[in-house]
C-alpha cells in the first residue's frame, strides 16, 4: 500500500502526522509493504500548516493515477466555518477548494487504482467540490451536516465507502489509518501498530457493505 498525504496551505498538523506515524510504523512491521510520502497538488514545495511554527515539505506532486491511498487532512485555524472570516477554518478550506487539489482528487476517484481518505474537515473540502455527491460522508461536528452539498451525512467515527473513506475529527485520523492498514495489509500488522502507539480504536466504522437497514 502506498499513501500520498496531500498537503495544502493551512492543513492541520495532527490530521497529517497522526496517520503518518501509523503508516510509517506499518511499513516497518510489514517489511516495507506500506510506503508514505507528502505531496501537494502544485508539486514539491514547503507547505505551511495552520500553525505558524509548523511547515512540512511536499516532496512530489500528487499523482491521481498512482495506485495509492490519498489522505486529505482538515485545516487548523479560527473555529469559524464562514469562508469570509479571515484566518478561519472555513476560509482555509475554501482556498484549498480553489486550488488544483480537487481536480486531482476527482481524477483519483474516477480511476481504478486510487482511494481517497479524509480526516476531519477534509470531508468538507471534498463535499463542497462535488466529489462526494450522493455518497456517505462524516466530518467534524462543526460541519457534520455538510450544508449546501449533496453528500449524505453519517453519524459515525468513520465511514468506509470503498474508494472514499472519511473520519470525523482530528484524533479519528489515527483510527482511519489503522483501519486502512487492516483493510489493505492485514489485521496482524494493524494490531502491532496499535500496540506500538498504545492506541485502542473506538467508535463505529460505518460501511456500505452488508445488509441494508430497514424500518422496524
Amino acid at each position: 500500500m502506498h499513501v500520498q498525504i496531500a498537503l495544502y496551505d493551512g492543513f492541520d498538523p495532527l490530521d497529517v502526522l497522526g496517520p503518518f506515524e501509523v503508516f510509517h510504523s506499518a511499513g516497518l512491521f510489514s517489511g516495507g509493504q506500506v510506503t508514505t510520502e507528502f505531496v501537494a497538488a502544485e508539486g514539491a514545495r514547503e507547505v505551511p500548516s495552520g500553525f505558524a511554527s509548523i511547515t512540512l515539505t511536499a516532496t512530489a506532486a500528487l499523482d491521481p493515477r498512482k495506485k495509492s491511498v490519498i489522505v486529505v487532512p482538515g485545516a487548523a485555524g479560527g473555529l469559524s466555518m464562514d469562508p469570509a472570516i479571515e484566518g478561519g477554518i472555513g476560509r482555509l478550506l475554501a482556498a484549498a477548494g480553489r486550488s488544483e487539489l480537487p481536480n486531482r482528487l476527482r481524477e483519483a476517484l474516477a480511476g481504478p487504482d486510487a482511494a481517497v481518505a479524509t480526516v476531519c474537515g477534509g470531508s468538507i473540502l471534498l463535499a463542497h467540490a462535488g466529489l462526494a455527491d450522493g455518497r456517505p460522508l462524516v466530518t467534524h461536528e462543526r460541519g457534520r451536516d455538510l450544508t449546501g452539498t449533496k453528500a449524505v451525512p453519517v453519524e459515525a467515527r468513520m465511514v468506509d465507502d470503498g474508494n472514499l473513506l472519511s473520519s470525523g475529527n482530528v484524533t479519528s485520523g489515527i483510527d482511519l489509518a489503522l483501519h486502512l492498514v487492516e483493510r489493505e495489509v492485514g489485521p496482524r500488522v494493524a494490531h502491532a501498530v496499535g500496540e506500538l502507539i498504545r492506541h485502542e480504536r473506538r467508535g463505529t466504522v460505518w460501511s456500505t457493505t452488508g445488509a441494508p437497514v430497514v424500518a422496524a
